[in-house]
C-alpha cells in the first residue's frame, strides 16, 4: 500500500516537472509561433510590413508611453491599448532584433511624463482633476531621428498598422524618396482664401509623412536632378519650355503623377476671389496637350463625367426652395469600379470626385492604357458649361440625365513605349515665360523612351472639403479621412518611385467584435416597441394640450374654474399620470428585454464550446463503453 502510494507520489511530481520543462522548452525553441485566430487577421502583419521589417538597416527604439490609469477608466481606450501593444509585440518578433521596444506608465509629476512631454506626446485629461495619460509612441534611430503618434486614437484603428510601419519605414530609411511637385494650384497654402498664415491643403501634410516634396516652378527648362517621381497638378498655361523639361524627363526614364482637370472647381472658386481683388483669374481647365498626343491618351476636352448610379446627394438652391438632390458631376466612386489587380486602386473602398474628366486611349497608340478607375455603365459626357456656373442646375442635370451605357476612364496608368513631343527639337527661347530663361540651360534632346505614367483626370479629388473632414481633438487639429483619396495619391507615388513595401499597407478591421443577432434581435425589439411609445406620446401630448386649453392658457386659479371644468382637470391630470406610467413601463420593457437578450446570446456564445467538449467526451465514452461490452 505505502509503495502504491509512493509511486502515485512520485508519479504526480515527475508530471509536474514534465509540465514545467515543457513550457520552459516551448518558451525558448518556439517563442514566435503564433496563431492569429481574428476574423479580419488583426494580427497578422502584411508583407510590406514584413519587408520593411527584415530590411531594417540599424537598430530602431520605439517608446510606448501608455498611462495605465487610461486603461483601467476608460474600457475603450483598455481594448485598443492592448492592440497596440501585441502589435508592436507582433513587429519585435519580425525585426530579427533590429527593433526595440520599451513600454513606459507616465505617472503625473514624474520624469517618466516629463520625458513623454518633451518628445512631443499629448497628454490627455480624464477627469475634473487635471491629471493627464498618455497613450503616444516615440521612435528613434541609431542617427537621432525621431517619429512620434502624439496619441493613438480610437478612430485610427483601422488604419494601426500603416501608422506604425511608415514610422519604422521612416527611421530606417532617413533618406526619403523625393518628389517634384509642379502646381498652378495653391496646395501649399493660399494667402487669397483665408486670413493669417497660409495653411496647406491636407493631402499635402499627409505625403510629406512619407516623401520629400520639393515645389518646382512654372518656368522650369530642365527637371532636377535626385528626382523620383514628378507629380504634375492641374498643369494649366505652362509654356513650351516646362512642357519640354517634361517631356525629356519622361523619356530619360522619370515617373510621372498627372492631375488635369477639364473644371477645376478649386481654381473655379480661387479665381473668384482674384476677381473680387481686381486680379486675372486663373484657368480652370488643364488638360495634357502635346504630351498626350505623344503618350497616346486623350483628356476630353470640355466634358465631365455625370454618373446617375454614382451620384453624390447634395443640397440643390437655397432657402425655401431648397431640396435634396442627386449631383451627377460629383461622384462617390466605390471598390467595384476600381481596378481590383492594381496595388494602386486594390484595397481602396471609396473616392470622392468632383467635375472629373474622361481620358481615352489614342487608336494608334504605342503606350498601354490601362484603366484604375471608372464610372458605372449608367454614365453620360457633360458639357463643362453645366456645371462651370457657381450655382449649377443640379435638379435640371439630374431630369435631363441620358446614360451613354458604357464606363467612363477617370484614372489609369499608362506605359510603354513613346516618342518625344518635341520632334523638332527644343522649343526657341522666345517661348519662354520671360527674357531670363534665355541664359538656362534645356534638358539634353531625347527622341525615344518608355513611359511610367498615371493619369487622374481630376484635380478637386485633393482638395479638403472632398475626403478629409477636421476635428478639434483637445487643442490640435486632427485630420479624418472620409474617403481614399490621400490614399490613391500615396499609392501611386509608392507604385512610381518603386517603393513595393508599404503598397500592401492598407486598413484593417477594427478589434470590437459586436454581438450581432444582438444587434439584429433589437432591432426588432425596438420597432415593436417604438410603435406603442409614439402612440403614447401622441396620447401624452393630447391630453396636455387638451388640459391647457381648459386651464385657457391664463394660469386660471382653482377659486375660477367651475365643478365641471375641475372634475375634467383632474380626470385629465389622471390620465396623464396613468400615460406616463405606462410610458416609463414600455421604456423598462425595452430596455429589459434587450439586456436579457444580450444576456442570452452571451451565455450561449461563453458556454457553447464548453458544453460542445462535454458532449462529445460523453459521447466518445458512450461509444467505448458500448464496445467494450461488446
Amino acid at each position: 500500500m505505502q509503495n502504491r502510494r509512493f509511486l502515485f507520489a512520485a508519479t504526480l511530481v515527475s508530471l509536474a516537472v514534465l509540465l514545467v520543462g515543457v513550457n520552459v522548452m516551448a518558451s525558448r525553441l518556439v517563442s514566435s509561433a503564433r496563431i492569429d485566430l481574428t476574423a479580419d487577421r488583426l494580427y497578422t502583419l502584411s508583407a510590406g510590413t514584413r519587408q520593411v521589417l527584415r530590411d531594417i538597416p540599424d537598430t530602431v527604439t520605439l517608446r510606448l508611453f501608455l498611462s495605465e490609469r487610461l486603461v483601467r477608466e476608460v474600457p475603450a481606450y483598455g481594448s485598443y491599448a492592448t492592440r497596440v501593444r501585441d502589435l508592436l509585440r507582433e513587429y519585435v518578433a519580425a525585426a530579427n532584433g533590429r527593433l526595440v521596444l520599451q513600454v513606459f506608465d507616465p505617472l503625473p509629476y514624474s520624469d517618466v511624463e516629463d520625458r513623454a512631454t518633451a518628445l512631443g506626446l499629448q497628454g490627455v485629461p480624464v477627469d475634473q482633476t487635471g491629471e493627464l495619460v498618455y497613450f503616444g509612441l516615440a521612435g528613434a534611430n541609431t542617427t537621432d531621428d525621431e517619429e512620434v503618434i502624439t496619441f493613438f486614437q480610437p478612430e485610427r484603428e483601422r488604419f494601426l498598422e500603416i501608422d506604425l510601419t511608415r514610422m519604422v519605414h521612416a527611421l530606417s530609411r532617413p533618406k526619403r524618396r523625393v518628389v517634384g511637385v509642379l502646381s498652378s494650384l495653391p496646395i501649399e497654402g493660399d494667402a487669397l482664401m483665408g486670413r493669417g498664415q497660409p495653411q496647406s491643403w491636407a493631402i499635402v501634410d499627409q505625403l510629406r509623412q512619407t516623401f520629400d516634396l520639393r515645389t518646382l516652378g512654372p518656368d522650369i527648362t530642365a527637371v532636377p536632378e535626385g528626382i523620383d517621381a514628378l507629380m504634375l497638378v492641374h498643369p494649366a498655361g505652362l509654356s513650351d519650355r516646362a512642357l519640354y523639361a517634361i517631356d525629356q524627363y519622361a523619356l530619360s526614364g522619370g515617373r510621372l503623377l498627372v492631375l488635369a482637370d477639364p473644371h477645376s472647381e478649386a481654381a473655379a472658386m480661387r479665381g473668384q476671389a482674384m476677381m473680387m481683388r481686381g486680379m486675372p483669374a486663373s484657368p480652370t481647365a488643364s488638360s495634357l496637350g502635346r504630351l498626350g498626343e505623344a503618350w497616346g491618351v486623350d483628356l476630353v476636352g470640355e466634358r465631365v463625367v455625370g454618373d446617375r448610379r454614382l451620384a453624390r446627394r447634395v443640397q440643390a438652391g437655397s432657402g425655401p426652395r431648397a431640396q435634396a438632390a442627386d449631383y451627377i458631376a460629383w461622384l462617390a466612386v466605390p471598390a467595384e469600379y476600381m481596378t481590383r489587380d492594381d496595388p494602386v486602386t486594390g484595397q481602396l473602398q471609396t473616392l470622392a470626385l468632383a467635375s472629373a474628366g474622361i481620358l481615352e486611349a489614342k487608336p494608334n497608340a504605342t503606350t498601354r492604357f490601362e484603366p484604375l478607375v471608372q464610372s458605372s455603365p449608367v454614365s453620360m459626357q457633360v458639357p463643362v458649361d453645366r456645371v462651370r456656373a457657381s450655382q449649377p442646375d443640379i435638379v435640371g442635370l439630374l431630369r435631363q440625365f441620358q446614360s451613354g451605357g458604357q464606363s467612363l476612364t477617370v484614372a489609369a496608368r499608362v506605359t510603354g513605349p513613346i516618342r518625344t513631343a518635341f520632334p523638332d527639337g527644343p522649343p526657341p527661347a522666345e517661348a519662354a515665360a520671360g527674357a531670363s530663361d534665355t541664359a538656362t540651360p534645356l534638358a539634353p534632346h531625347r527622341t525615344e523612351g518608355t513611359l511610367a505614367a498615371i493619369l487622374i483626370a481630376d484635380t478637386d479629388l485633393l482638395e479638403d472639403r472632398f475626403w478629409v473632414q477636421m476635428q478639434n481633438f483637445f487643442g490640435q487639429q486632427v485630420a479624418q479621412p472620409i474617403s481614399n483619396n490621400a490614399d490613391l495619391i500615396a499609392n501611386a507615388l509608392d507604385s512610381l518611385t518603386g517603393s513595393q513595401a508599404l503598397l500592401g499597407l492598407r486598413a484593417r478591421g477594427i478589434q470590437e467584435r459586436p454581438f450581432t443577432v444582438v444587434r439584429d434581435i433589437q432591432q426588432a425589439a425596438e420597432t415593436r416597441f417604438r410603435e406603442k411609445e409614439q402612440g403614447l406620446q401622441d396620447r401624452l401630448r393630447e391630453t396636455e394640450r387638451r388640459l391647457a386649453e381648459l386651464r385657457g392658457g391664463q394660469g386660471q386659479q382653482s377659486a375660477a374654474l367651475t365643478p365641471e371644468q375641475a372634475r375634467q382637470i383632474e380626470q385629465f391630470r389622471a390620465d396623464l399620470v396613468q400615460t406616463r406610467g405606462e410610458l416609463r413601463q414600455v421604456q423598462r420593457d425595452l430596455r429589459e428585454d434587450i439586456e436579457g437578450l444580450r444576456a442570452v446570446v452571451q451565455a450561449l456564445n461563453i458556454a457553447a464550446m464548453p458544453v460542445l467538449v462535454a458532449v462529445f467526451a460523453i459521447g466518445v465514452g458512450v461509444v467505448r463503453r458500448s464496445r467494450r461490452r461488446a
